[in-house]
């Protein structure tokens, strides 16, 4: 017999929200490990928060939304709102309840200098790496590092001379100017919508755009991200960011690490900083004038490190094309250094599930 179409409205729904999440859905693995590690983090919230007046939306339920943000694609805060609105998967990630209102998309513009500012993202992808079932994953002794290009939230036709000489764009919406025979560099144009957003190219063949960097770190076991970090658009960037990571991950430390790494690290001050640190330089070398010498290639280690780098594009790619990092919808550094940091933090939650269900 054919079903009906009717709709039949009823007076009163009860609607458990765990109940309608699988049990075997790999997000139930990812929000045990967040929340435990928010939990973690509630002093630091508390700290945060204390003597701002009214209560606020809790700082874990941002986050948790963000991570959902990141996991789906979702292109802006404002569709993210409006699917936590009537997606119950998504209410129960981030702990909303059915009958709850949803907050404000703007709730994470106000609250974002804020996390900006405590540095919340390192401080969450740090404590994604100590939680239990994350950490057993991580090598201790074997790194690789690589940056990444973020294109900046700004348009080409932003960048103005910083003395004022040349002419604006005709005015109206994405108003016509003509660049031609123009000369434009760093030191003489600045952007006006991100003045903090970098000409740059990826090769002579390749047109200039206003950039980031990210780099990351990552360890040689499985891959996931021990560091992150994200600095304005330059030659010399990479390497020194590099360094600075190195010495985050192993403050003092006199252990004998090694770094994996491409030929753009191969230079004579990037390869004698790092044997001054105790870390062995995997990097790969460059056909002509190479820092790294038959003492370093003669070992099997350094094979084996030039094919774990390799792993390091994982994350930029994934955040790229999923995390929705290959342009970045915030300006300034520090901003985009926050959201590229929280993006390698999902990234290492994204590959839980499934690490842990092979290791069981």
């Amino acid at each position: 017999m054919r079903g009906s179409d009717a709709t039949s409205g009823s007076l009163f729904s009860y609607v458990d929200l765990e109940s309608r999440v699988p049990a075997k859905h790999p997000l139930r693995v990812i929000k045990a490990i967040v929340d435990d590690v928010l939990v973690s983090l509630d002093a630091e919230f508390a700290r945060l928060y204390e003597g701002t007046g009214r209560a606020s939306i809790a700082p874990e339920r941002l986050l948790r939304a963000s991570l959902l943000q990141a996991f789906y694609s979702v292109r802006s805060e404002r569709q993210l709102m409006e699917q936590i609105d009537y997606n119950l998967l998504f209410r129960w990630f981030v702990g909303v309840g059915i009958d709850d209102p949803v907050w404000d998309h703007s709730v994470f513009s106000k609250n974002r200098d804020r996390l900006l500012d405590a540095e919340v993202a390192a401080k969450f992808l740090e404590a994604v790496l100590r939680h239990p079932k994350v950490k057993r994953f991580l090598s201790e002794d074997h790194f690789s590092v690589d940056g990444t290009l973020v294109e900046a939230w700004a348009s080409l036709k932003s960048l103005r001379a910083k003395d004022g000489s040349d002419e604006p764009p005709t005015p109206g919406r994405n108003g016509e100017r003509d660049f031609h025979g123009e000369k434009r560099a760093n030191d003489t144009h600045e952007s006006t919508t991100d003045p903090e957003a970098k000409l740059y190219r990826k090769g002579n063949s390749q047109p200039a755009k206003l950039y980031f960097m990210g780099h990351a770190l990552i360890e040689n076991r499985h891959g996931l991200v021990v560091q992150a970090d994200a600095t304005q658009a330059n030659g010399t960037a990479e390497r020194a960011a590099a360094l600075d990571m190195i010495d985050r991950q192993d403050p003092g430390s006199e252990r004998r690490l090694t770094l994996g790494a491409d030929k753009g690290y191969d230079t004579s001050d990037f390869v004698a900083d790092l044997r001054r640190k105790c870390v062995t330089p995997h990097v790969a070398q460059k056909i002509k004038g190479s820092a790294i010498d038959a003492r370093t290639t003669r070992h099997d280690g350094y094979a084996e490190s030039q094919r774990k780098r390799k792993r390091v594009e994982e994350p930029f790619g994934w955040a790229k094309t999923i995390a929705g990092m290959a342009k970045v919808k915030v300006r300034g550094l520090a901003r985009v250094r926050h959201a590229f940091t929280f993006a390698m933090a999902a990234y290492n939650l994204i590959r839980m599930p499934r690490l842990l269900a092979a290791a069981a």
